[in-house]
């Protein structure tokens, strides 16, 4: 009764965030309030998936004034360099774990691969290694240089800005399935087939964005990650 209990809450919860991603979108596309910077579009709707309600209320307060068609209607937002560096400097690790989460667990269950007989560690090592190919992938494709110029760019972009923030996610995730996979967890709770899993994988992001913030702001306060609107946040 427990286990089916928890698969249905497990459900709830999926459905949840995987509304407030499409509710973020239809907001983007459907209604217009489209982000200065394209990538932006995609890292909210990911937030969505994990983040649920709260990231809709993340993306309203935050995302949508930043948007010409908020700006034509409202004017221009108070300025928040510092708060909204933070924030999209968040949402990005988190979108970079997210989409790493999904390919690492993908290539460690069809693969069967283990270390020292735990898959545990092979999706540790898989889901990390994950995340920073899809940070890289991110920072390449939005690099405006060409060739291995463009891919140094990329990864030392990476290297910068977004491993503090990605390492901090990633230590919360892993912690989390840790405690569900040897003290607390049923078995579903490690089977990527089941719904139970994912929903330990969504608490684990959501705790990694808490835990992430001090790393950001850390960031975001000597410069290194800055505002896609505002330009380097000199608040002090």
């Amino acid at each position: 009764m427990q286990l089916a209990l928890l698969e249905l809450l497990s459900w709830i919860a999926l459905g949840v965030g995987l509304a407030s991603s499409a509710l973020i979108v239809a907001d983007i596309r459907i209604l217009g309030y489209h982000q200065p910077i394209k990538s932006l579009e995609f890292v909210w709707a990911v937030t969505g998936v994990y983040l649920g309600p709260a990231g809709i209320a993340a993306y309203r307060r935050w995302a949508r004034p930043q948007s010409p068609r908020w700006q034509r209607r409202h004017g221009r937002p108070p300025a928040r360099p510092r708060q909204i560096a933070i924030l999209t400097g968040l949402c990005h690790c988190g979108a970079h774990c997210v989409l790493g989460v999904i390919l690492g667990e993908l290539v460690v269950s069809f693969s069967g691969v283990s270390v020292a007989g735990e898959t545990l560690w092979a999706s540790y090592i898989s889901d990390y290694s994950g995340a920073l190919v899809v940070g890289v992938t991110f920072r390449y494709i939005t690099s405006v240089r060409r060739g291995r110029q463009r891919m140094r760019d990329a990864v030392v972009n990476v290297a910068k800005a977004d491993l503090l923030g990605v390492t901090a996610f990633e230590i919360a995730l892993f912690s989390w399935l840790a405690i569900s996979h040897y003290f607390t967890g049923p078995e579903p709770a490690t089977d990527p087939s089941s719904p139970i899993f994912w929903f330990v994988i969504q608490i684990g992001l959501a705790s990694g964005f808490v835990v992430a913030w001090p790393a950001t702001a850390w960031l975001v306060r000597r410069g290194v990650k800055v505002t896609p609107h505002h330009g380097p946040s000199r608040t002090r």
